[in-house]
């Protein structure tokens, strides 16, 4: 079994920071892709940011300029680095990963339970 641990979130006024971290464990042959969705009140879940397992990055582009994604395979985490946060950028963040293991050799596309990131006026 896989389970991916977010942590980072919290309030912050308008033009902080906040770096979130999504850690993956368990019996893990390999991580490909990674990365960040959120989910506002009353909106759909939206794509912030992904990374593949050799460093692409691609960005919606409402974060990009303002967000990073990195991830640290020896660690098998991902972050999320927010700077210059909005109020708009107020929601759940939830990481995901694509992650093969000895039940999924194919890969199977895991969450996070979701961080909440508050951004006030």
């Amino acid at each position: 079994q896989v389970q991916l641990v977010e942590s980072g979130g919290g309030l912050v006024q308008a033009g902080g920071s906040l770096r979130l971290s999504c850690a993956a464990s368990g019996t893990i042959f390999s991580i490909n892709g990674m990365g960040w969705y959120r989910q506002a009140p009353g909106k759909q879940r939206e794509l912030v940011a992904g990374i593949t397992s050799n460093g692409r990055t691609n960005y919606a582009d409402s974060v990009e300029g303002r967000f990073t994604i990195s991830r640290d395979n020896a660690k098998n985490t991902v972050y999320l680095q927010m700077n210059s946060l909005k109020p708009e950028d107020t929601a759940v963040y939830y990481c995901t990963a694509v992650v093969t293991t000895p039940l999924n050799p194919y890969g199977h596309d895991y969450w996070g339970q979701g961080t909440q990131v508050t951004v006030s006026s």
